[in-house]
């Protein structure tokens, strides 16, 4: 006969810093920790200061994450598993459904580049720059 234990209040359940890296939300856990500890990592609405906060399917995290610029992109992640390993993306992106609003049109009525939500200008091209040389009086001609 197979006895089954009683199933305690963190089965199904993983550190939310080991989450954060297996769903490939930060490059090591180091960074993951980094990333809770300062503040950036809500779990239901609940700030969270604790790596080793215990997360799992339902629950919802909400990531500000600075990309490069002077605007944080927001995501809001429902966690669907806890995962065994940190795989590839495809494996990864079974973790969580994402939740995140995506803006259709920013403060000025013009598109919002990227699919990632970070907002960012195009590098000129040659060809720009030698107009805005041209306009600034520096041609050098």
């Amino acid at each position: 006969m197979s006895e089954q234990r009683p199933q305690s209040p963190k089965a199904g359940k993983i550190r939310l810093d080991k989450w954060l890296w297996h769903a490939r939300q930060a490059k090591s856990r180091s960074l993951a920790q980094k990333l809770i500890q300062s503040g950036r990592v809500r779990i239901n609405g609940q700030r969270i200061a604790n790596n080793a906060f215990p997360v799992g399917p339902g629950d919802t995290v909400t990531l500000a994450v600075h990309g490069g610029t002077h605007h944080a992109d927001v995501r809001l992640l429902e966690i669907v598993a806890c995962g065994e390993r940190r795989g590839p993306h495809s494996e990864a992106a079974m973790l969580y459904v994402d939740r995140s609003p995506r803006p259709e049109n920013g403060p000025d009525g013009e598109k919002v580049a990227s699919a990632s939500g970070m907002l960012r200008e195009k590098r000129p091209d040659a060809r720009e720059r030698r107009l805005a040389r041209k306009l600034a009086g520096k041609d050098g001609f």
